[in-house]
This record gives C-alpha cells, structure tokens and sequence, in this order.
C-alpha cells in the first residue's frame, strides 16, 4: 500500500473518529432527558420516555438511518448526509445510554439519600453531589462499551453517503483489486480504536476508584 492510499484511510479513521464521538456526546445528552424522562413520577413524562427508549432500541439502526436520511427532504429539511448520519447515530445511542444512567441512578444506595435529607440536602444537591456521580461511576463501564458499539456501527453510515473508514476501504479496494489488504487495514484500525477506547475506560474508572476511596 502506498502512502498516500494509506493517509486516505487515516483521513477516513479520523472522520469515523469524529462523527462517533459528535454522536455519542449528543446522545448522553438526549439520553439524560430520556432518563430524567422515565424516572418522572409523571407519566406525561415516564410514558413518552419509554415509548421512546422501545422504539430506538427495537428498530435496527440500518432502518433508523435510511428513515432519517429520507424523511427528512421529504419534510422539506435539506441537511448534508453527515448531519443526517449524526442524526441516526444520536437518537440510536441515546436510548441505550437512557437505559445505562437509569439503571445507574436505580443503583444508588437508598441510605445516602435517607442521610442527606436528614440533613437537609436540596434536592438538586443531592442530584449534584451524591446521585449523579455515584450513578456516572456505576454506568461508566456501560457508556464506555456504548461508545464502542457506535464507533462500530458508524460504518452504517455509508448508506447515506458519509465516506468513512469502511466506505474508503470499500472505494479502494474496487479501485485496487485488493480488497483483502484494505479491509484488513481498516479492521486493524478499528480494533486500535476500539483498544484505546476501552483503555481510557479502565483509567477513567481506577481514576474514579481513587478519588472515591480519597
């Protein structure tokens, strides 16, 4: 492979890189208020979360990502196909991670906050200083195994026109003849990927461990 075939799959880990991390940051965010959504008391609320979570989780994402790409010209919306691509990826993740941070806040012992509202903790102080951070702690593994599920199914996106890793291995090896190459090269990037993902996971958590026992 010559150098510059292989800057050109470089460029495209990059995007791939870029358009995961954009999607899973917007999608912790929706996934928040999905979650915030599902614990309301509220059923106004708790009803539409649900209903949201069930139909982002029991759609294939490959459908989710052809409906947004066509739905939205229809609705006379014209956004470039990465917005669309983001779009998918977004509202895909955000009901898996809503799923995560409700199972972590669930998990929060029930005599912390028995004790801060002995003391007279706000609400939002407890939210704050003693539930969000013990629920992040307990979900961080689960976010971090998201965060490399949608890195990897980012290379559905090729199907709305978005070239990223696998498209530009795919164009290259149609016009190479030499697809055993290129797509070795982009499996052994991804699983790069995915290794640092997955180590700045475990550092994060032995971090969290430390300051924990502090």
């Amino acid at each position: 492979m010559s150098m510059r075939l292989f800057e050109l799959m470089l460029w495209a880990a990059g995007k791939t890189v870029l358009l995961s991390a954009v999607s899973i940051m917007i999608g912790f965010a929706i996934g928040l208020m999905v979650c915030a959504a599902k614990l309301s008391p509220n059923k106004l609320l708790s009803i539409p979360g649900r209903l949201y979570v069930s139909l982002f989780r029991g759609v294939p994402l490959l459908v989710q990502l052809l409906l947004i790409y066509n739905l939205l010209p229809a609705l006379g919306i014209m956004v470039p196909s990465v917005v669309a691509a983001i779009a998918g990826l977004s509202l895909c993740t955000a009901a898996y991670q809503a799923e995560n941070l409700r199972g972590g806040f669930q998990s929060v012992p029930r005599g912390l906050l028995e004790a801060a509202d002995m003391v007279g903790m706000s609400p939002w102080k407890q939210l704050t200083r003693i539930r969000a951070p013990i629920a992040f702690r307990l979900t961080l593994p689960a976010l971090v195994n998201e965060a490399i599920l949608i890195l990897k199914a980012s290379s559905l996106v090729s199907v709305v026109g978005v070239i990223e890793l696998t498209r530009m291995a795919q164009n290259l090896s149609a016009s190479s003849f030499r697809p055993l190459l290129f797509y070795s090269v982009a499996g052994g990037i991804y699983l790069v990927i995915c290794w640092t993902i997955a180590g700045g996971g475990s550092l994060a958590e032995r971090m969290l461990k430390t300051e924990g026992r502090a």
